[in-house]
């Protein structure tokens, strides 16, 4: 019956990192011990204030239809958080809040993209850009990086890839999926170069920016020369433990918000009412002031540096230090060649395969991100669990022959 649906559908890919995630449903379910390590979000509760936020919004019976862009309030308390956190000023018609920054990125895509249109993506890169790219019809155009230089593109990179066509480029930072961050220099650097070109529009995926090593976040859009081009996507499911509210948001030129109000009211409408007062609670909350956003930062570089000890532990594994996010990138590549049981490993998905089979640890491969090297591993994860996962992955990695 495949042949009766639409080519756009068939066309597109099943997200990578959710096929993982179903895969080990299905192990469990079957009774087995399987360790995710594919799965990208928090694994902590939702902070206390911001629940009883949404427990007041139901007593308060606030439970019907929203403006598409949001409710003001909230709208308000995202400019509030930008000029707090980013020194950056919006006014409330500059932002539309969606359901999850992944919407917010879908709408902003449709709203720009024509078909043949060019948007250049850093590679790796996260799973869901390119897909939404072939949606819109437009041409991915992607620049390789590598584990030696942090995962981060150069401006000659970038200058290469601009061609007549070029309508966009879409990025992250902290990054999904090697947990890179560009500093305030390579941003500007960037935006140099994109200063020469006024037709390109820049999409800053910054949902991860709370989850970061290095003390201090920077966003492209500071730079006022390209600020007007500038779209910023954030939202409340990584910061604050909020995957499931699914509250995403974009600040943009009033033109691109506009539209994409326009696309979202014929789509889903306005986001979850209720979630939307929880959002209000969350970007008030100062992440400088706040002990649970310390904790489960201090947390997070816990984890990733004992899940850094252990990878670099076993042979032949390459990694770079991830500054934000939480996710690490190795490069598996050796073990690329390596037979088990008669069977050849040719690559990251039979690599991957091996593993979730047989020592029941799941990981993505890099194919998904971009790069085929490498596998993506979350380390949102308890770390007693993190510890035993990776055993399982060394010991996995030395029975291949």
């Amino acid at each position: 019956m495949k042949s009766h649906l639409s080519n756009r559908i068939n066309e597109l890919a099943e997200s990578e990192t959710l096929a993982m995630m179903r895969i080990s449903r299905e192990l469990i379910n079957k009774g087995y011990d399987v360790i995710s390590l594919a799965i990208g979000e928090p694994d902590f509760d939702t902070p206390e204030p911001i629940k009883q936020a949404a427990i007041e919004a139901i007593n308060n019976n606030f439970t019907h239809y929203t403006p598409v862009s949001g409710i003001i309030e909230l709208r308000q308390a995202i400019c509030r958080k930008l000029l707090r956190d980013n020194n950056l000023e919006y006014k409330p018609e500059n932002i539309v809040v969606s359901t999850g920054a992944k919407q917010a990125i879908y709408n902003v895509i449709m709203c720009l993209v024509n078909p043949g249109d060019e948007v250049i993506i850093p590679s790796p890169y996260w799973v869901s850009y390119k897909e939404i790219i072939k949606l819109s019809e437009g041409k991915a155009i992607y620049i390789d990086t590598d584990i030696e230089n942090d995962f981060k593109i150069t401006t000659e990179q970038l200058e290469a890839a601009i061609t007549p066509k070029t309508k966009m480029i879409i990025y992250s930072s902290p990054c999904n999926p090697s947990g890179s961050v560009y500093t305030k220099s390579e941003l500007e650097a960037i935006a140099l170069v994109l200063k020469k070109y006024p037709s390109i529009y820049i999409v800053s995926d910054e949902i991860y920016e709370n989850i970061n090593f290095t003390g201090e976040h920077y966003s492209i859009a500071n730079f006022e020369y390209i600020k007007d081009r500038v779209i910023l996507v954030n939202g409340v499911s990584k910061s604050f433990a909020m995957t499931g509210w699914r509250v995403g948001y974009i600040a943009a030129p009033s033109f691109v918000a506009q539209a994409c109000d326009k696309l979202q009211g014929q789509v889903t409408s306005c986001t979850n009412s209720i979630a939307q007062k929880a959002a209000i609670a969350a970007l008030d909350t100062d992440p400088k002031k706040s002990i649970e956003l310390k904790s489960m930062l201090l947390a997070f570089k816990e984890r990733r540096d004992i899940a850094l000890k252990m990878l670099n532990e076993i042979p032949n594994i390459k990694t770079n230090i991830p500054q934000g996010a939480f996710y690490i990138l190795p490069d598996v590549s050796y073990y690329f060649g390596k037979i088990y049981n008669d069977k050849i490993i040719h690559d990251a998905n039979e690599l991957c395969d091996y593993l979730l089979q047989n020592f029941y640890i799941a990981l993505v491969p890099g194919d998904a991100f971009g790069n085929p090297k490498t596998v993506r591993i979350s380390y949102a994860i308890s770390k007693d669990r993190l510890v035993e996962a990776i055993s399982r992955l060394k010991k996995g990695l030395n029975e291949l022959k």
